[in-house]
């Protein structure tokens, strides 16, 4: 342990200043600063010390020949990570000593007194940024991972951007209430985390996936503008913008049709972005739910840039290629393709990898024709295209020596999603850029899908979505055509958060959950609760949820939430720092009537 028996530095605080405050403009004055030491240079007759806390960095200078040597001596000892305390007098640095990569690299302090507040050992990475690094490591040790510059700023982004929609809400008369987090199992798209209950043997609680159903009482409650920064849970693959515990802004509100809801979230939105620095336009364009899949592939575009989808099902109707004119004569299928500039001048065997690239997005196979800078077609397709079909071809996309044009034969909605999985992949291959950032709504979403899997259909948003009023008419004899009032928010090609009005009567939930499935007793047992509720004059209602961690990631630039979350989990769920989830003693499982099998 080092010797820290120096006199109090100051009695009535333990600092003055951060160590991102002091400016030349400080010089002169006398300073109280703690933080860890970041690095250490002993250059023989002087030491200098970077002090860093989550404000910034501060250089110290320590001098054997100042203060009769005390803060000499125990910056000797001093070591990577140690938290210290020191006093001193801010100094201007010389013009060739000054470090313009920091803000505070105008100054030092020239430290008399310094107090070591504890020891570290050796930190398994860097606390820097730019560390190479594993992930995992990082997580195992999340604690110090925190300490690092970007991690802390990422940290202070969340923090800002929700103090600055927590304001907006506020100030347009919304109120925050909480919600339980103990609750009852109700489905909504993904699995529950259950919770077993000791008082009630046999019974479960679950966790929220959202607030949803309790928001829509709360607005027949009487509420009429309700928020709360909730946190959701669900029990799911995961993935880099998914976790199994997340944070929503959750907002819901009465008495309003969907103009009212949608102007409202876009007055909160551009006054929340504002205040990042983040210019959020308003009206937002609002681009259709068909018309999103069959341009950009997506639900979810990044119109930042084109590769567009472009139909060509009547250019190949009698086409002498069996798989395109088969798609072209069957009613519901097309034949679409994107052209990926730049890519035609790939080699092949790169060109060949693409087919599993597409399989990963539902495709058989990828048809293809690269367009060669001397004027040649590289493709196993082409010999059977017309002369009149390829001039059509190169005119319709747009084609110039060094593209590549990727098909999509097959159901219009399947081919879409081929198509726009290949336009984000080959964006990022060609590293086309982003600028900026791109918001949008997606509106008017499907009523239903249809499960293949469970040969049933399923809720395209949520069971308690609102259905078009021209499409009520629909959902019994031709659900998969009804439409949703139902809007999306589309950011820099992520859905950053979604929504619609509900169904405020209890007849049409109970002939939608019907539709869906539910047996007229199980919606009792399991929405019994709701149903009731919409027979006590419950109002028209519609609400939203932001995904908070997926904006944040946006906006710091990251391509994973996990590093916008003080403790997130791996991909397979475990927590590297906790060691959870972990096995419970057999007398907790007892106090809970449960046994392992």
């Amino acid at each position: 342990m080092a010797d820290t028996s120096t006199r109090p530095i100051d009695e009535h605080s333990m600092h003055t200043h951060t160590c991102g405050e002091l400016r030349r403009e400080n010089v002169g004055e006398e300073v109280t600063l703690t933080g860890w030491v970041s690095r250490r240079r002993d250059h023989g007759g002087l030491i200098f010390c970077d002090l860093r806390d989550r404000e910034g960095i501060t250089q110290l200078t320590f001098d054997p020949e100042h203060s009769d040597g005390d803060a000499f001596k125990i910056a000797e000892t001093m070591r990577p990570e140690w938290p210290i305390k020191i006093h001193g007098v801010v100094r201007a640095r010389g013009e060739e000593t000054t470090n313009v990569k920091l803000a505070t690299g105008e100054i030092e302090v020239l430290t008399d007194h310094a107090e070591v507040l504890n020891t570290s050992m050796t930190p398994p990475f860097q606390i820097e940024d730019g560390i190479e690094t594993s992930e995992d490591t990082r997580l195992r040790y999340r604690y110090l991972d925190i300490r690092r510059p970007e991690m802390m700023a990422n940290l202070r982004l969340r923090s800002d951007f929700t103090f600055a929609i927590r304001e907006a809400l506020h100030n347009r008369d919304f109120m925050e209430v909480e919600t339980p987090c103990l609750f009852k199992s109700t489905p909504e798209g993904a699995r529950d985390f259950i919770v077993p209950s000791r008082i009630q043997p046999g019974n479960f609680y679950a966790l929220p996936q959202s607030p949803q159903l309790l928001k829509q009482l709360l607005m027949v409650g009487g509420v009429e503008r309700y928020y709360q920064v909730a946190k959701c849970f669900r029990d799911e693959d995961l993935r880099a913008d998914r976790q199994p515990e997340f944070t929503q802004v959750d907002i819901e509100m009465s008495f309003v049709d969907q103009d009212d809801v949608m102007s409202a979230l876009e007055e909160v939105l551009a006054d929340a972005f504002g205040r990042m620095g983040v210019d959020l336009p308003t009206p937002l364009r609002r681009i259709q739910y068909w018309d999103a899949m069959d341009t950009y592939g997506s639900d979810k575009p990044d119109t930042r840039y084109g590769m567009h989808l472009v139909d060509l099902t009547d250019v190949f109707a009698d086409s002498k290629f069996k798989v395109f004119a088969s798609a072209a004569k069957t009613e519901g299928h097309v034949v679409k393709a994107i052209n990926a500039k730049g890519a035609g001048t790939w080699p092949r065997a790169q060109i060949d990898k693409l087919g599993n690239v597409a399989a990963k997005f539902g495709a058989k196979g990828l048809a293809w024709i690269a367009f060669r800078e001397d004027g040649s077609m590289n493709s196993p397709i082409v010999k059977f295209f017309s002369d009149e079909e390829m001039a059509t071809l190169r005119e319709r996309m747009d084609v110039e020596p060094g593209d590549l044009v990727m098909f999509a034969a097959g159901p219009r909605l399947a081919s879409d999603e081929i198509l726009g999985g290949m336009r984000t992949h080959m964006a990022d291959a060609l590293n086309i850029e982003r600028e900026g950032h791109d918001f949008l709504w997606v509106v008017n979403f499907p009523l239903f899908h249809w499960d293949e899997e469970r040969k049933a259909y399923a809720a395209e948003h949520q069971p308690f979505t609102l259905p078009t009023e021209s499409d009520i008419s629909k959902i019994e004899a031709d659900p998969l055509a009804a439409g949703s009032f139902t809007y999306d928010f589309v950011m820099d090609g992520f859905e950053a958060g979604g929504g619609g009005m509900r169904i405020h009567n209890a007849d049409m939930q109970m002939a939608m959950l019907k539709l869906l499935g539910f047996t007229e007793e199980r919606a009792e047992s399991q929405f019994g609760f709701v149903l009731e509720a919409l027979k006590f004059g419950a109002p028209p209602m519609g609400g939203f949820a932001l995904g908070l961690d997926r904006v944040c990631m946006l906006l710091a630039g990251s391509s994973s939430i996990r590093d916008v979350m003080a403790f997130p989990k791996t991909a397979s769920g475990s927590d590297l720092m906790s060691a959870a989830p972990s096995a419970v003693s057999g007398a907790q499982l007892k106090d809970v009537s449960l046994r392992l099998m």
